[in-house]
């Protein structure tokens, strides 16, 4: 069939044409957004579940619930090598000059860019290289102690004030949380308890690894009375079935039923996973019928595609030893597996592992999803590691 009409979209973050099996969550969302607009105490979201589950997809679409609902919104995604400082400031700055246009603007708006001001003061201190630039006096005493969990909160509270004032709202969405070290993960868990203790108009809603209500707790352990944390699962048979019959159909094409439960085994109802295997079904259908059969000769290209890229990005990420120490956990099978297992397949002490599984987790390949079990993040990883080291020496 003809490529430029094809209906599906791999990609990072990219939007499926059609987001099922989600509603529950979209729903506790916009309950969230309509409460605190309303200045009634609800908890913070921050999504938690694998790679390739969607997390970025939903972010965005309660960015869009969040606009329509006249919030101001700030999207930012975090990384390993960028402080979290520096990465909210300009998009804090922004805001607060759209704040700042609008007519009228009062005293509670000129002194949250005097709060922002002090902040890059104090930033500026620590990260030399720092180009975000503001060019009016600082709010001596306020967010300029140089100490994250000091100044987040002075910094968050007034922004809240600024659009509360100019009766507003404000929705910080910040994907990839757990690349936060603990030092800010705290300080962002403090700035939101001292919001929702003012109940101010400023909701944080996140995205993050399995580990992220892990690192939260750690971090503070009153996390937990702040937020919640709603998992992002693979889709069940039925949805991931209507994630392509319907997008499909809308485009005068047809997925035949053994068509649509292949994909879902090849798939386990990983939604990235379906959208690759739906955009190549499609292109190598001779019909407007996808059959079993297409879906058969597709699966080599997405094996592919996934392999030299989706998979083998993080792959040339990692050390010989961490390559080890995956490829030991891909030959017990998939599914979660205890530390001890792997030490033995490896040949080692399960006490020579932990810088190892320590990195792994910090570069987010792996997590714990019970106490001395270790899973991999990546859904499907596991069939990639051997297809990558297919032989497997200790």
């Amino acid at each position: 069939m003809d490529p430029i009409e094809n209906p599906f979209s791999p990609g990072a973050g990219s939007p499926p044409p059609e987001l099922v099996g989600r509603d529950p969550l979209l729903e506790q969302a916009r309950i969230l957004l309509g409460r605190i607009k309303q200045k009634r105490s609800e908890k913070s979201m921050l999504l938690t579940g694998l790679r390739g589950v969607g997390k970025t997809v939903l972010l965005n679409e309660i960015e869009r619930l969040a606009k329509a609902d006249d919030y101001r919104t700030i999207v930012v995604e975090a990384h390993e090598d960028k402080p979290l400082g520096p990465l909210l400031a300009p998009y804090l700055r922004g805001l607060l000059f759209e704040l700042d246009r609008i007519a009228g603007a009062g005293d509670k708006v000129k002194r949250g860019l005097r709060v922002l001001r002090s902040f890059l003061g104090a930033l500026k201190l620590t990260y030399r290289d720092m180009t975000v630039e503001l060019d009016i006096d600082p709010e001596q005493g306020s967010a300029d102690s140089g100490d994250l969990e000091i100044d987040l909160p002075n910094l968050f509270v007034a922004v809240a004030e600024a659009a509360e004032e100019r009766q507003s709202a404000v929705a910080v969405l910040i994907d990839e949380l757990q690349y936060f070290n603990q030092k800010e993960l705290g300080a962002l868990i403090m700035a939101m308890h001292r919001v929702q203790q003012r109940q101010l108009p400023l909701v944080l809603l996140g995205a993050g690894l399995p580990i992220l209500p892990g690192l939260a707790g750690e971090s503070k352990s009153y996390a937990e009375r702040l937020f919640n944390f709603p998992e992002v699962g693979a889709l069940s048979r039925p949805d991931a079935a209507k994630a392509l019959r319907d997008p499909a159909h809308a485009a005068g094409a047809e997925f035949e039923p053994q068509a649509l439960d292949d994909v879902f085994d090849l798939t386990q109802g990983y939604p990235y996973f379906i959208q690759e295997w739906g955009y190549h079904s499609w292109n190598q259908a001779p019909t407007t019928s996808i059959t079993a059969d297409v879906v058969r000769n597709a699966t080599p290209t997405v094996i592919s595609r996934l392999d030299q890229n989706f998979f083998r990005v993080r792959f040339d990420r990692l050390t010989p030893s961490e390559k080890r120490f995956l490829r030991a956990m891909a030959a017990l099978g998939p599914g979660a597996h205890r530390t001890g297992d792997i030490a033995d397949a490896l040949q080692v002490k399960v006490t020579s592992l932990g810088p190892v599984r320590a990195q792994l987790i910090r570069k987010g390949m792996v997590y714990s999803p019970a106490h001395g079990d270790m899973a991999f993040t990546v859904p499907l990883f596991d069939e990639f590691m051997i297809r990558a080291m297919p032989v497997f020496a200790p």
